[in-house]
Order: C-alpha cells, then structure tokens, then sequence
C-alpha cells in the first residue's frame, strides 16, 4: 500500500445525499467504501444501486465491502451505548475471520483518497471507526484518521 495520509470516515445519518456529495468532494474523496453489513437504508438514495449512481455522478467510485460489515450480535452492543465493548468485539471479529476482508481493502486502496463509510453521523459509536484505525495501524506511515 502506498503512503496513505488521511483515511476519512462519514456516516450519512440526518444527511441528504448532496450534503454527503459536497462534503466528499470538498476532500477531494476519490472512493467510498460501504462498511455496511447489508448495503439497502430506509432512508431514499442510501441503499447501494441509487448510492452508487449519485456517487458516480460526483465523480466518487463506490465499492461495497460487507466483508468488514458489523455483526448483529457486535451491532448490538454499540445500540446498548457500549461503543467501547462493540470496539473490542469487532477488533476480536476482524482477527478470527473478517481480517481477510480487511486485507483485500488495504490492498485496493492504492493511491485513492477513500472515506469509510456506514450510518452512524458520530464515528466514536460506529465500527467504521475501528476499521479505519485498523487500516491507519498497517499503513506504515502517520496516517490521521478525520471523520466527516
């Protein structure tokens, strides 16, 4: 992976899609990543096909990567208001078996300027958090972690 200097992180709760668009570009985001689970919202043109086609029209590729999607049992914990147990449970998650997904997302970074990306507006109770300190840590480089 190529140094990477700033990892975003964005979650789209109480946004409407031009406000999510104007907030990527305006840091020049290249690529969203969808750390979604399941990639469909109640919320209008934020399930992946209508995402992906306002994202295209910004100029923002999407990649879905529900391979570092949060579990029913880890979500659970952050709804309880527990964010720091969800942490560790989704840490312990990607170390016995999502790590793989992790990887393939490392990898295919490249030199995109990427934002994780998944529902929660406030990263601290969301495990897009976790994934994108897990990509920091194998960086190899100071890489700031900011959330949109």
């Amino acid at each position: 992976m190529t140094d990477l200097p700033t990892l975003y992180t964005i979650g789209y709760e109480k946004r409407s899609i031009d406000d999510l668009l104007w907030v990527l570009r305006g840091r020049g985001v290249d690529r969203v990543v969808d750390v979604r689970l399941k990639p469909w919202s109640r919320r209008p043109g934020f399930s992946k096909t209508k995402l992906a086609a306002s994202l295209a029209a910004g100029g923002i590729d999407y990649v879905h990567a529900g391979g570092l999607g949060n579990p029913p049992d880890i979500r659970e914990l952050y709804l309880a208001g527990k964010p720091e147990e969800g942490h560790r449970a989704f840490r312990r998650h990607v170390s016995n078996g999502a790590g793989a997904a992790l990887e393939e997302l490392i990898a295919s970074i490249g030199d995109k300027r990427i934002a994780l990306l998944c529902l929660e507006r406030d990263a601290r109770v969301c495990h897009r958090s976790v994934v994108a300190h897990m990509i920091a840590e194998r960086a190899g480089s100071e890489c700031a972690v900011i959330d949109l």
